[in-house]
């Protein structure tokens, strides 16, 4: 045991010095770019399937004449080069923590700033966790409208179809959800070739209109936009609600940034995917300059008769691919969730041996899959949809700017005037944006905001309960350290083998341990207390992954670190003890025993007993540490304890 540290690092790491790891990206540039556009453009990628029908929807009473054409075409544009381009690509990507984006991710970011203890901690925290609530309201709402507004062109090719629209909509959506058991790993390698295509029919389509009608291009000037806006005052800011629609799924730029780097989705940006979407947004355009009656489905009208079933079933196949990316999204971030302490345990399966990202989680599988056919078929189309779409994605964007400003202020000690400058600029274009989308309230934006207002509520309902479960935890202790020495000065029956007790806590004794000596009355030869800590970094390296203290008659202490995009493993954990620090373990003669712990409520300070009653039922239901942890189950113990919260 020469090898074994004599003591630990410090209880909270100094994160600065970390040294933590990342999946290793080993292929080349060219080859990421092309992953990057399979996996992360999907979502913004299918926005011209609705986004210009829905801005000049008659509810907003915008008559199609050239003037009103070319404003919104300017909108269009003008939007995606400050919010995608500009405050994503080229600002928001910067923050990445040790690789990783997304809403998460940068909350942890962001409280490196403040003291573990400080004021703001609050704050940031109910953000970060708001945002990625307000995710689960844009996955429920995703797959549906993609999905559907890609199967109406049938109505177009096929009139005859249109009463099969929404069934075939439906038997999509389900064979989508059944295939996530599976994985994304051999379907993967398709989603950048078919968003290629995808993005190159979109281009082709809208350089040949933007042929017959050139004067389009006149949208490129801000000023069409700018009298738009003053022309039509209340009605344009209707249309501004719509024309959010070219932005959804911006967030998974910076979301996604940890599969392929920073460089390759900007060079996919940057190189196909945003001149494909202006070409095809001022195609459409020209061709309701031509004809403004194409305002039906100005989409698929660019295509000519011949090429529309084609075009629908490409349609179909990259909307099903843009789903598949908020459905591995939500995955991802619900197993951070986990990690962070806001979710309950969940039963996750690693769909890939060497892709460590691609995890498969059945109850939220299954759940997403239940909400979406009811919206599906509540709504009945893409377009009473639209109404709901938006309203999720400006409530992370804006929560997005204020933690980047944030952590350009207190993480990177920008000058604070050019902060300022920044983020003003940003914010007024989000809140316009988010003010837009709250006049679709009625129409169906109250869906993803009571959807994410639940799960907010879930989540702290649940992250609250953890922290009076180990305050009563604490206060009613035994520290460990005066305990083993007693044990050892005077120790029971020692029986062979080895023990792995589970503790959430190292300073305590486990509570397992004191009902095993209290019943059994034996200590096994070799007893290891074992924790698992979660820090604010995604990865951590295996050399850095177990710290250990040798206590003195075969006992040990072991901390075991993860990143919160990791899952943690107790058998490799083993495997590490073994390579290591020479611990070697026999399975047969090794038990782990776990404390299950029962809440009970009560009227003590804390929560209203309703709410305890809420978090007693989220942790009766949580998955068995065994699943989550990865524990033979034949060889655990459990012994229970009751909690009074």
């Amino acid at each position: 045991m020469d090898r074994i540290s004599s003591h630990f690092r410090d209880t909270t790491p100094d994160m600065t010095n970390a040294l933590h790891s990342h999946p290793i990206r080993i292929q080349p540039l060219p080859a990421l770019a092309v992953a990057a556009i399979g996996v992360v453009f999907g979502d913004i990628g299918t926005s011209p399937l609705y986004a210009l029908k829905e801005a000049f929807s008659p509810q907003h009473g915008i008559a199609l004449t050239p003037e009103s054409i070319l404003g919104v075409i300017s909108l269009l544009f003008w939007a995606i080069v400050i919010v995608v381009s500009l405050k994503y690509v080229l600002f928001v990507m910067r923050a990445d923590n040790d690789g990783e984006g997304g809403v998460l991710a940068l909350m942890a970011l962001a409280l490196r700033g403040f003291p573990r203890d400080g004021k703001w901690m609050g704050m940031l925290m109910a953000l970060g966790i708001f945002g990625a609530c307000m995710f689960y309201g844009d996955a429920v709402i995703t797959p549906a409208i993609s999905v559907m507004s890609a199967v109406e062109g049938l109505e177009i090719a096929a009139p005859s179809l249109a009463q099969y629209v929404l069934p075939i909509t439906l038997l999509i959506l389900i064979a989508l959800f059944i295939l996530q058991k599976h994985g994304t790993e051999v379907v993967g390698r398709l989603f950048g070739p078919v968003m290629i295509v995808w993005f190159v029919t979109l281009a082709l389509l809208g350089l040949y209109h933007i042929a017959t009608a050139p004067r389009v291009i006149a949208a490129l000037n801000p000023w069409y936009a700018i009298r738009f806006m003053h022309d039509h005052a209340v009605q344009a800011y209707h249309v501004l609600g719509s024309v959010f629609l070219v932005l959804t799924g911006a967030e998974a730029l910076y979301a996604d940034m940890g599969h392929f780097g920073a460089k390759p989705i900007r060079v996919a940006w940057y190189g196909m995917v945003m001149p494909a979407l202006v070409l095809n947004y001022f195609g459409q355009g020209a061709l309701l300059l031509s004809d403004p009656t194409a305002i039906q489905n100005p989409f698929y009208l660019l295509a000519p008769d011949w090429a529309l079933l084609p075009l629908v079933v490409l349609a179909t196949a990259a909307t099903v691919i843009a789903s598949q990316a908020v459905i591995s999204g939500a995955f991802s971030l619900t197993s951070q969730a986990i990690q962070l302490g806001y979710v309950p345990r969940m039963k996750i399966q690693h769909t890939s041996a060497s892709a460590i990202g691609q995890i498969y989680i059945p109850i939220v599988n299954w759940l997403l899959l239940f909400v979406i056919l009811i919206i599906v078929l509540g709504f009945k189309s893409s377009d009473n949809l639209a109404a709901a779409y938006g309203i999720a994605v400006t409530t992370t964007m804006v929560i997005t700017t204020i933690l980047a400003c944030v952590v350009m202020v207190r993480v990177w000690n920008w000058n604070k005037l050019w902060v300022a400058t920044i983020i003003l600029g940003f914010i007024t274009v989000d809140l316009s944006f988010f003010g837009a989308n709250l006049l679709k309230l009625r129409e169906g934006g109250w869906l993803p905001l009571l959807i994410g207002a639940f799960l907010f509520f879930l989540l702290t309902t649940w992250y609250k309960g953890r922290q009076i479960v180990k305050e009563r935890t604490a206060a009613d202790g035994i520290p460990l350290m005066p305990f083993v020495q007693g044990l050892l000065a005077h120790p029971p029956h020692r029986v062979s083998g080895s023990a792995i007790y589970l503790t959430g806590n190292d300073a305590l004794v486990p509570v397992s341990l004191l009902h095993n000596l209290k019943h059994n009355k034996v200590l096994h030869e070799r007893t290891i207390f074992m924790t698992f800590i979660t820090l604010d970094i995604p990865y951590v390296d295996d050399h850095r992954r177990i710290d250990i203290k040798e206590l003195g008659g075969g006992l040990y202490l072991v901390r075991v670190t993860y990143g919160f995009n990791e899952t943690p493993d107790l058998n490799g954990v083993l495997k590490l003890l073994e390579q290591q620090e020479n611990m070697s373990f026999d399975l047969m003669d090794t038990s782990f025993f776990l404390a299950r712990e029962t809440v009970v409520p009560t009227q003590l300070p804390g929560m209203w007993v309703w709410r305890e009653r809420i978090f007693a039922w989220m942790h009766q239901n949580a998955a068995k540490p065994t699943d989550f942890f990865s524990i033979p189950a034949n060889r655990v113990v459990e012994l229970g304890t009751k909690i009074e919260i």
